[in-house]
């Protein structure tokens, strides 16, 4: 028992000193099935689920070890735009710069394709250049399935994934469709996303029906995620070099 507790307390102490508790890289899906108004309805919606109050306070709960974010937008292979660099989320200010970025964000021409294992690769390389957090998570949303190169099982079965997870936001079919067919494709695709994208132990995805659902299933999801502190594995101790040097730009 005395050994167990001395662990425990090891662990903990580690944890004290980590840089953040989790960082975590939301991908938003472009591709050429995505209309114009479901775009600017997926940034705000990712807007007023940060700004929802339960999920700020989750945000804002553990000021000594805030949660670090950052947000792209992909589509085909060749495709990856960052919306938002690394940023520490230590107050309702920083939130409120996020949200304000998005809110003015404008779309730029994309491929029409959709390379889901692509955008897993560059939230790798991000993820790779950001803080060292107890948890590294990625949110990737997306309204269809994988139709470039890479494949996101190739990509998964590569193990450069590491102890990454990744996490998903289904999004189902518009509202013109019959609920039979919208709850047809919500199912097929949320069968899909489970077997190709989902990695980690603790891996989930949640459901929109529509982008109309979109800010409130981005809440849900973000609330699921940051509601559980990850146990068993000792965080680094220090940041990475270049996130502390953005950091320390940016004051």
């Amino acid at each position: 028992m005395f050994r167990a507790l001395t662990l425990a307390l090891t662990l903990w102490a580690g944890m004290a000193q980590g840089a953040c508790r989790q960082s975590l890289v939301l991908a938003l899906d472009v591709s050429g099935s995505v209309d114009e108004r479901e775009y600017v309805l997926q940034l705000e919606g990712v807007a007023r689920a940060l700004e929802d109050p339960a999920v700020r306070a989750a945000l804002l709960d553990m000021p000594a070890t805030p949660v670090a974010l950052a947000i792209f937008e992909w589509s085909g292979g060749s495709y990856q735009r960052l919306i938002q660099d690394w940023i520490s989320l230590g107050s309702a200010n920083d939130i409120a710069l996020v949200t304000t970025r998005l809110r003015v964000w404008q779309r730029s021409a994309a491929p029409e394709t959709t390379a889901l294992g692509a955008a897993m690769e560059f939230a790798v390389a991000l993820q790779d250049r950001g803080p060292r957090c107890w948890r590294r998570v990625l949110d990737i949303s997306g309204d269809g399935k994988n139709n470039d190169w890479p494949r996101p099982r190739t990509v998964r079965a590569s193990g450069q994934l590491g102890d990454m997870t990744i996490n998903a936001l289904v999004i189902g079919t518009a509202t013109t469709r019959s609920d039979d067919l919208r709850q047809s494709h919500i199912a097929e695709l949320t069968a899909y996303f489970d077997a190709e994208i989902l990695h980690g132990p603790d891996a989930f995805l949640e459901a929109a029906l529509g982008f109309e659902d979109y800010a409130d299933a981005m809440a849900r999801k973000l609330l699921r995620e940051l509601e559980t502190l990850p146990m068993g594995a000792a965080p680094p101790s220090t940041p990475s070099r270049r996130f502390a040097d953005a950091q320390t730009d940016a004051q």
